[in-house]
């Protein structure tokens, strides 16, 4: 039986409506573009001192660096796996670059690969807090440190339901 041709104009056009999604996915990749400005600006304003540094200052360099280097490779895995997921396949299978995780992330994996990341991104941001307080003169702000811990906690929680989650309906017979 043929479709009426009100619908299959309508599935046509709805299916052709992912492509609203590109102008985010462009829009990501120049937040990456911000990521990387920001990076080096840190790395410049912290290298004239760097013969001079503390080993404490030296790690909290290297945790902000790491820092937006985790939050750059989460921005390209939601880019490349959002835009394979949901608007066209990018046409780079013979590419010898081309990651081993690309055209295999599905949703649920994006998922946990985002709160990982988050989780990772809180975990930085709560040691530098604790590593400033190894600084000569520094005081508790007790209730930022609570925050800081009751943030990534929750970050934490939020992830293992997820997988949880995720484990469970893996067990559900698919209909």
């Amino acid at each position: 039986m043929k479709k009426p041709i009100l619908e299959l104009w309508l599935e046509r056009g709805l299916f052709a409506s992912r492509w609203l999604m590109a102008p985010f996915y462009v829009g990501l990749v120049v937040a990456l573009a911000a990521l990387i400005v920001v990076f080096f600006q840190e790395l410049a304003h912290e290298l004239p001192h760097l013969l001079t540094m503390k080993p404490e200052d030296a790690i909290l360099l290297a945790l902000s660096l790491i820092d937006l280097s985790l939050a750059a490779n989460l921005l390209v895995i939601v880019i490349l796996s959002g835009y394979e997921n949901f608007v066209s396949k990018i046409d780079t299978a013979s590419h010898e670059d081309r990651p081993d995780w690309m055209g295999t992330v599905d949703f649920s994996g994006l998922k946990m690969k985002l709160i990982a990341s988050i989780v990772a991104i809180s975990a930085i941001a709560l040691l530098k807090a604790f590593l400033k307080l190894t600084e000569p003169g520094q005081t508790v702000d007790q209730v930022r440190l609570f925050w800081l811990v009751t943030v990534h906690l929750s970050f934490v929680a939020s992830g293992v339901l997820l997988a949880v989650m995720d484990w469970l309906n893996g067990k559900v017979e698919k209909h």
